[in-house]
């Protein structure tokens, strides 16, 4: 017994003492990678952190590469949000980017539930044609979309804005290939529930959807935050200008190009998307790795 006991006594010291060494050969293996990986996140964080140095300093302060902070950051934020409004351009942004997510959102669900559980024909026409838009840049169709707002009356709008992008192929592709991946008889069983197709959709496909729609408002809001030629073209009046049209308006500032103003606006107009971003990290994440397992 005495035996057994120092033997398993001798095993745990032997683990103990062989369990830094591993840890420290394994960390001789990947220090290059370590490296490798901080010299990336400093290459990506630089120009942010260059930005963010900008916002304070004057013009000539820039010009000379001056690299400590600059006493004119006060100055930069009176011109951003009072002179130039920055703010009510990023209230009219939101509103735009968040009804483009959504309406793109419910309309990508309907057609991924009318091209996996509707059989009519013609179906896989149609959707060979909801790809083929996915290869067509907004700017093919803007001069029609331009005729079309103008001729309803909504054109300067934030209906003309938002309506002609409520529909999007990639949303429908995305939730066609999420519900062809679900079992089959989940539409049989509400079927035999007397469940009709919109209660199939709401209360069976959204809750088993959550992160490719958390992914897809994500891309969506994106979009629409950054939309800025078609903005440029249809609204007339500044007011109802977006924040992409306002930060091209801080490149002329009173004496001319002002490099502070502009960086501290394209900073203060990058944390919406931010904001959003981390509220849907999660199911962001795990929407695209469902759709890279699939």
């Amino acid at each position: 017994m005495a035996v057994n006991v120092t033997t398993a006594a001798d095993d745990v010291e032997s683990e103990s003492t062989s369990r830094p060494r591993r840890v420290a050969k394994r960390r001789r293996r990947t220090w290059h990678l370590h490296l490798t990986l901080s010299i990336i996140c400093a290459v990506s964080c630089a120009p942010v952190l260059y930005a963010i140095l900008v916002s304070t300093q004057n013009n000539a302060q820039m010009i000379n590469f001056d690299l400590t902070i600059g006493e004119s950051f006060l100055a930069n934020v009176n011109t951003v949000w009072n002179d130039r409004a920055l703010g009510g351009y990023m209230i009219n942004s939101a509103i735009m980017a968040v009804i483009i997510a959504v309406g793109k959102s419910i309309t990508g669900l309907l057609a991924g539930l009318a091209f996996v559980y509707f059989r009519f024909p013609g179906r896989w026409i149609v959707f060979f044609f909801v790809l083929v838009t996915l290869m067509m840049p907004t700017e093919i169709s803007i001069l029609a979309l331009f005729e079309v707002t103008y001729d309803l009356g909504i054109s300067g709008s934030m209906a003309g804005l938002t309506i002609p992008f409520l529909a999007s192929a990639t949303a429908a592709f995305l939730f066609r290939q999420h519900f062809a991946n679900l079992p089959a008889n989940l539409s049989e069983a509400a079927q035999l529930d007397g469940a009709n197709p919109i209660q199939f959709l709401v209360r069976i496909l959204v809750p088993l959807s959550w992160n490719v729609l958390g992914a897809l408002i994500v891309i969506e809001f994106l979009y629409g935050w950054n939309m800025y030629l078609w903005p440029l073209l249809t609204v007339s009046n500044r007011d109802n200008q977006v924040v992409q049209v306002g930060l091209a308006t801080l490149q002329q500032s009173g004496e001319g190009q002002m490099y502070g103003p502009l960086m501290l606006g394209a900073l203060i107009a990058s944390i919406p998307p931010i904001l959003v971003f981390l509220a849907l990290q999660r199911p962001f994440m795990r929407g695209f790795a469902m759709a890279r397992d699939k």
